[in-house]
This record gives C-alpha cells, sequence and structure tokens, in this order.
C-alpha cells in the first residue's frame, strides 16, 4: 500500500498527456487522394485539408461518404492540436483507482469529474470521457513511437449512456496507418480500418485510404 501512496497520479497523467504526438502550430494542411471500401465497393476522389481542419472533398457524388471521409480527416487532425495540460486540467485532480498490469487507472475529479484514463509506459491507454453528452470509452492496444511522441495505433472505441452506463452503440475497432511526411516529422494518415457487427451480428469493415499525401505551404 505505501508504493500506492507514492503514485503521483497528476505527475503520471500529464507526462503521458505530453508524450502524445501533435504537430507543429505552422501546420498549413495537406492534400492527396481519398479512397472509401466498404462492401466491396470502391468510391475515389481527391481531398485538401486546409490549416483551419475543414477537409473539402473532390470527385465523390455520394453525400453520406463525402461525409464519412470527412469526419475521419477532420478527427485524426483535432488530435494532433497541440493544448497545454495546464490549459485543459488546470482544474481537475487526478485520483488513483488501481494499479494493474494493463496501467495505472486514474479517476478524475474537478471539472471533469467522473472521467478515467489509464496510463502504461507513459502512454494513455484506455480513456472513459463524457463528450457532448455520451460517454466515450477507447482501449488503445498498440501505439507507433514517432520518436517525439506516441501515436495510437489499434483501438476500439464505444458509446455508453451515462445515465444507465450501459453500452448504447456498437463496438468500433480501429487500426490506423501513418505516413511521416517531410524533415518536419508530420505523421499523416494514410489508412485507416474500422471494423464491427452489423444488426445482424456480421462483421463489416470500412477502410478509408489517403494516398500521394503532399503538405501544403
Amino acid at each position: 500500500m505505501d508504493y500506492l501512496k507514492e503514485i503521483n497520479c497528476k505527475e503520471i497523467f500529464k507526462k503521458a498527456y505530453e508524450n502524445r504526438y501533435n504537430w507543429k502550430n505552422d501546420f498549413n494542411g495537406y492534400q492527396g487522394k481519398c479512397i472509401y471500401v466498404t462492401n466491396n465497393h470502391i468510391h475515389k476522389g481527391n481531398f485538401v485539408l486546409g490549416k483551419d481542419f475543414k477537409p473539402n472533398i473532390q470527385k465523390i457524388e455520394d453525400e453520406k461518404i463525402v461525409k464519412s471521409i470527412s469526419s475521419q480527416l477532420f478527427e485524426v487532425c483535432i488530435h494532433r492540436v497541440k493544448r497545454e495540460f495546464e490549459s485543459v486540467h488546470s482544474e481537475n485532480n487526478f485520483n488513483l483507482l488501481k494499479n494493474s498490469e494493463s496501467g495505472i487507472e486514474i479517476s478524475v475529479s474537478g471539472k471533469n469529474q467522473g472521467d478515467k484514463y489509464r496510463v502504461k509506459n507513459n502512454c494513455i491507454n484506455m480513456v472513459y470521457r463524457k463528450i457532448h453528452g455520451t460517454i466515450i470509452e477507447i482501449f488503445v492496444e498498440e501505439f507507433i513511437d514517432t520518436g517525439i511522441g506516441s501515436l495510437s495505433k489499434k483501438y476500439s472505441s464505444q458509446q455508453i449512456d451515462p445515465d444507465t452506463l450501459e453500452t448504447n452503440s456498437q463496438k468500433l475497432e480501429y487500426e490506423d496507418e501513418f505516413v511521416n511526411l517531410g524533415k518536419d516529422d508530420y505523421w499523416i494518415l494514410n489508412s485507416r480500418t474500422i471494423k464491427y457487427l452489423n444488426q445482424n451480428e456480421e462483421e463489416e469493415t470500412q477502410k478509408f485510404v489517403f494516398e500521394d499525401l503532399c503538405l501544403l505551404n
């Protein structure tokens, strides 16, 4: 027990938070080709993602698919924004829940009361956060060490009802591949595979591929 008392949860979480890979603040955007594959249907187009993180998808007519590709590009980018630990977590306290082989599990009190995280090897491998009235639970199985921060490579995501604490969405299994562009260490998503069970409990796969990527000046 003495060992557990000595665990400084805020310091452990802060180190892992600051170990996440981020883009530099001078990010100007990038462009390339996008390919969406599902149920043996393939849609190909081009995209431009500006520094405002708003994706512009071209040459694909289906609005649903345009929205799907756009949301993946936006979601990946928003996680690359560097936000200082104090600006996000200054009103939070971090408390030890348990320490196991999976990592040190931490609960949050204060501004983000009820959120939970788990840290192992200086990486956040579990996130349990209330976002827009829904709890999102993410477990990370695999990371990429970029040399300047860690990137989630293989992980699952599920939504939980905040009132009943029951799951209320299908479990999505993600696998991401990145390419390192240019001398400035910009790691850009070049493929994402999402697997889930449909209403008939059959596995379905969506794949997003981003090719011929180049940074905008």
